[in-house]
């Protein structure tokens, strides 16, 4: 198992050479990835990660997916989405345009299931959607919207759940190995590389799902992201994290919340003050 203080010294090597600041993430989730990409690549310690860290520069930057498990799929919690389409988007019927935030998209499954209640509830045409995460290979999955049949299969169980008159098959393009959402469900995304706990401004929205991304973090590092999630939301906005995500006390008092069993908070909106 990695030790604390080869941990320390993992977190001030990666802040110097990739700029990437991972002092406030939980430190046994943390321990936990290190320990998953030394065994995926047969390596006996840490020494042995840093020799190929040395001699391969992006070899880090590949293995972002073993150091944080994508906790993703299609239609993942489907009751969450019976009332996003039920009760948080008939709110943005009158609305010229529906702008969407994707914090730690991961291979894109939440962009695809969004984009199809989007459809349902006849709003799709209305959205710009921006959809970040920190893992270069993950992005590229997402872009393409391509998973594996197995995946798929359980994929169709939880849609089935969401809406169980449609046909989930006729999303995709259908091969031997691998299904492919229609490339128009992609058409309103757009998809960057970012640091979650950079804070970079990325304009304001009026939906930010930022599901099953909080766990790797303190309580410290929840606070200021939380902080400014809201600080990203317009006016009455929803945030919507996942089932595993939890609000340290300071962010409680932030958001409005608006269905706490699937993780749905609202900004709440500033009253004037009368003279």
């Amino acid at each position: 198992m990695v030790s604390e203080e080869e941990l320390k010294s993992f977190m001030l090597a990666m802040r110097k050479r990739y700029d990437l600041d991972f002092t406030n993430y939980e430190p046994k989730s943390l321990a936990r990835g290190l320990q998953r990409i030394l065994s995926k690549n047969g390596m006996d310690g840490m020494m042995d990660l840093w020799g190929k860290i040395l001699k391969e520069d992006d070899f880090f930057l590949n293995s972002i997916d073993d150091l944080m498990v994508n906790l993703t799929e299609l239609f993942r919690n489907p009751e969450a989405w019976v009332r996003i389409k039920n009760e948080i988007l008939c709110q943005f019927q009158k609305h010229d345009e529906l702008k969407v935030w994707h914090a730690g998209c991961s291979t894109g499954e939440e962009v695809i299931t969004m984009a199809i209640v989007l459809e349902d509830a006849g709003l799709f045409h209305k959205v710009s959607s921006l959809a970040t995460d920190l893992s270069s290979s993950a992005l590229a999955t997402a872009r393409k919207g391509s998973y594996s049949v197995n995946a798929m299969k359980n994929y169709e169980k939880a849609f089935k759940k969401y809406d169980p008159l449609k046909r989930f098959k006729d999303y995709f393009t259908i091969s031997e190995n691998y299904g492919r959402i229609s490339p128009y469900y992609l058409s309103k995304t757009r998809f960057e590389r970012d640091n979650l706990v950079d804070l970079n401004d990325h304009g304001t929205f009026d939906i930010i799902f930022c599901r099953n991304v909080l766990i790797y973090f303190d309580n410290k590092l929840k606070a200021e992201i939380l902080a400014h999630l809201e600080s990203r939301l317009n006016e009455g906005g929803y945030l919507i994290l996942g089932y595993y995500d939890t609000m340290p006390n300071q962010s409680i008092d932030i958001f409005k919340v608006h269905d706490n069993s699937v993780r749905i908070y609202q900004k709440k909106i500033k009253q004037l003050v009368e003279a």
